[in-house]
């Protein structure tokens, strides 16, 4: 793992940043692949022509441009933080009971379960984020809730909020979910209410961001779980190899393994559009455009964490000398 930048090196990386982000943003702005999730009703809903791109230093600083203001629901990449949470409230032990840190070449609502253990295959598909949701510690629905919403405010400096239209439509139309819920109630995987677990699970899928929120909490897991800007301790540092391991491994769906190899950090993709990928102990990157490939990945927000990686030179696995930062 690199060794953590001083604010020389900073100084001399961060005047490129801005027109970086500005050529990419220009380049794939015109571009229309991609489909609007039409699964969740009020995601279809969304403007396709919606695009940000935000980075996050390790020290604070903020690069963004396009619709960074652009609230939006933050969908699957709640699981990376959800899984920290779990982290902390049990430890690793107890938690790989529950929920293995297997990647699987399936869709991320598979209908699957290791036919061994009985275990979610990770915490990043659908099955794994529920499984894990259900570890979650309070001493009903409303403190779990609002312990979810708590963590949320460390990551991104400011209160989290859910909508509720988005909440209600997961709600009503996620019977496949409440499928994968009953197979893991079979085996002992889950042990709560299907129904109060869920709904965290929905609740959870529906926090409001914005592309500076997605880059701010990636850029606090860079930085050993520690907000950039205000300083708190947002997750233990002593969780952050386990997150970010499976994020690297599971974060792209049946992707993961062509983004590993391509752009060589780790990441969090939902079908909202938005993408998180973590350099660690340099930056945070935070994407957004909801227009999603086949796998339930931003179209564009693949192309510029390419370029990105390519040009600063973040692939955890580069040793041709030509890192940028």
């Amino acid at each position: 793992m690199a060794n953590p930048v001083n604010s020389e090196d900073l100084e001399i990386v961060s005047a490129p940043f801005l027109a970086v982000l500005n050529e990419l943003y220009s380049k794939y702005k015109s571009q229309r692949e991609g489909k609007l999730a039409n699964y969740i009703p009020e995601l279809a809903k969304v403007n396709p022509e919606l695009f940000s791109i935000c980075i996050v230093t390790v020290d604070g600083q903020i690069y963004q441009v396009g619709d960074y203001q652009q609230q939006f629901t933050i969908q699957s990449i709640s699981k990376v933080f959800a899984y920290g949470l779990a982290l902390e409230d049990h430890g690793r032990d107890y938690v790989l009971t529950r929920v293995g840190v297997e990647p699987t070449g399936d869709a991320f609502n598979a209908i699957i379960l290791d036919e061994q253990s009985k275990r979610p295959y990770n915490p990043m598909v659908n099955a794994g984020a529920i499984a894990t949701t259900s570890l979650i510690k309070g001493s009903g629905a409303t403190e779990r809730l609002n312990r979810v919403l708590d963590m949320f405010r460390r990551y991104t400096g400011r209160d989290a909020l859910v909508d509720i239209s988005v909440f209600t439509s997961e709600r009503s139309t996620g019977h496949r979910n409440r499928a994968i819920a009953h197979l893991m109630l079979n085996f002992g995987m889950i042990d709560q209410n299907i129904e109060e677990v869920l709904d965290l699970y929905f609740q959870q899928c529906a926090v409001i961001v914005n592309c500076q929120d997605l880059a701010m909490m990636a850029a606090t897991l860079a930085n050993k779980g520690i907000n950039p800007v205000t300083g708190e301790q947002a997750v233990d540092s002593r969780h952050i190899k386990d997150i970010l391991s499976v994020m690297y491994t599971c974060g792209m769906y049946n992707f993961s393994g062509e983004w590993a190899y391509t752009v060589g950090i780790p990441a969090k993709s939902g079908v909202c559009g938005g993408i998180i990928a973590v350099a660690p102990h340099k930056m945070g990157i935070g994407v957004f455009s909801p227009l999603l490939d086949v796998r339930g990945n931003s179209v564009r927000g693949v192309k510029v964490c390419e370029e990105l990686s390519r040009r600063l030179g973040l692939h955890l696995f580069d040793c041709s000398g030509d890192t940028k930062f």
